[in-house]
């Protein structure tokens, strides 16, 4: 069954704490943690300090997306404060390997994240060491994208590349009530969605009804 991992960059950032604890309450499987540098992407969002004080709200596994630049530096900063998986851009890192190594290093599974114009052959050499690869079927820095169909094919390549490898393979962007299907049809083991999430009263509900 695909898993849910709800971006808390649709959540009401005033009660930020709460909204924590209810996803976990209404079954989430994962907490999806956007961080922006407003470089990579032109937008800026959560930092460690986020991220520490709302650890302490559950035991959902985080998983810490990077979309900023040059984050080796911020590595050590985000598994102190409590990330259980720290996801990279492949476009942001000069040396891919040499990353994944530090965040396994720091005792953090090791995420990578595409683009939606970056080949899936970038991870061929890696993927044997990572723990996610995060597919974007949007341009990153913003939600509410529409979902990029032209993305699935791309879903599937890397379900075939995985075979029987012990990894996560997550999608990102424009995930709704429509499109979840097609994303867990093309290989998809977990998505995740913001305002598919947060939209309306009942967060449990809109959880079962992607999964």
């Amino acid at each position: 069954m695909v898993m849910i991992a709800p971006s808390l960059l649709a959540a009401d950032f005033g009660n930020l704490r709460q909204e924590v604890e209810r996803l976990e309450t209404s079954g989430a499987d994962m907490l999806h943690w956007d961080v922006m540098d407003g470089h990579f992407v032109p937008n800026l969002t959560f930092g460690v300090p986020v991220i520490e004080a709302m650890r302490g709200a559950s035991r959902l596994p985080f998983d810490v997306h990077l979309m900023v630049e040059k984050p080796e530096k911020m590595l050590g900063w985000f598994a102190k404060a409590g990330a259980d998986y720290i996801t990279v851009h492949a476009e942001a890192v000069a040396d891919l390997r040499q990353t994944i190594e530090q965040i396994h290093a720091l005792g953090v599974k090791a995420g990578v994240a595409l683009k939606p114009q970056t080949k899936p052959e970038v991870l061929r050499e890696v993927l044997a060491m990572v723990d996610l690869v995060l597919v974007m079927t949007v341009e990153p820095g913003f939600g509410g994208q529409k979902f990029m169909r032209e993305m699935l094919p791309k879903i599937g390549l890397l379900k075939e590349m995985k075979g029987d490898k012990r990894l996560i393979l997550s999608v990102d962007g424009g995930i709704n009530r429509q499109t979840a299907p097609d994303a867990a049809s093309a290989g998809a083991d977990m998505l995740v969605a913001g305002t598919a999430v947060f939209t309306g009263a009942n967060i449990r509900e809109n959880i079962n009804f992607l999964r």
